[in-house]
């Protein structure tokens, strides 16, 4: 873990944006809600890949890798007209698409410096749990592959475009205000859902989206690692080292 925390201070670059006078990253948050595509699981090749082989199935083109790049700085409705993808098609496409990846799950591996991120904030006594559009079934087999069963929940969503509402859910069920909790995502969609209600959101710039993209959405903040994370975090507690008592 000394070597985690070196690493971290080492790749802080000081780049977040904190936009919003009425919405403030909470310094003690009681929950950390994080995405798990492209945020925590490493799925963007993998979820390309899978994109391609439905392209003729479901009547959209496919994504060239020299498309990539680009495509990183489009919002998801952009990047479905790029494609023609019909949002009619958007549920099929999205039940499919989880059942291919769970046959690929075993060769998904964790974004790196994740697992080392994770373990640190469950020494810090932080409580987490996942907002997936992913199925639980993937979660779980590829939290148990890595051995970060760490999280308190895992919350799927099969809608695209509800996560607003789907953290509304977790506020309540957790009984919380949108001022207790952070949410850590990696796409605009993650964005615009977290400002539409007002939780504090820190954009993750190595997923499936870029830093640039995230940017333009205006987060509260955007990191480039997950170390970056612990930042906005309080440090891990340290026992008291109990008085001696002098004998004579």
């Amino acid at each position: 873990m000394k070597q985690f925390t070196k690493l971290v201070s080492k790749s802080i670059r000081h780049r977040w944006a904190r936009r919003h006078s009425d919405v403030q990253i909470p310094k003690s948050p009681k929950l950390l809600v994080f995405d798990f595509d492209g945020t925590i699981a490493d799925t963007l090749q993998a979820s390309l890949c899978i994109l391609n082989k439905m392209a003729a199935e479901f009547g959209y083109r496919p994504l060239m890798d020299s498309e990539v790049k680009v495509a990183r700085e489009m919002g998801t409705r952009q990047f479905m007209r790029y494609l023609g993808i019909s949002a009619a098609h958007l549920p099929k496409i999205s039940l499919k698409g989880f059942r291919l990846l769970h046959s690929r799950i075993d060769d998904v591996l964790p974004i790196r410096s994740m697992p080392e991120l994770l373990l640190e904030l469950r020494g810090r006594g932080i409580p987490m749990g996942i907002l997936t559009s992913n199925s639980e079934e993937n979660v779980s087999a590829f939290l148990h592959r890595h051995r970060l069963e760490v999280f308190s929940f895992t919350h799927s969503s099969s809608h695209l475009f509800g996560k607003a509402r789907e953290i509304k859910t977790i506020l309540r069920r957790n009984q919380l205000s949108a001022q207790e909790i952070i949410f850590v995502g990696d796409e605009t969609r993650d964005v615009e859902a977290a400002r539409q209600i007002k939780v504090p959101i820190i954009a993750a710039g190595w997923g499936y989206n870029s830093y640039r993209a995230l940017e333009a959405r205006k987060p509260q903040a955007t990191i480039e690692c997950p170390g970056q994370l612990l930042e906005f975090l309080p440090p891990r507690k340290v026992p008291a080292t109990p008085a001696l008592t002098r004998t004579s």
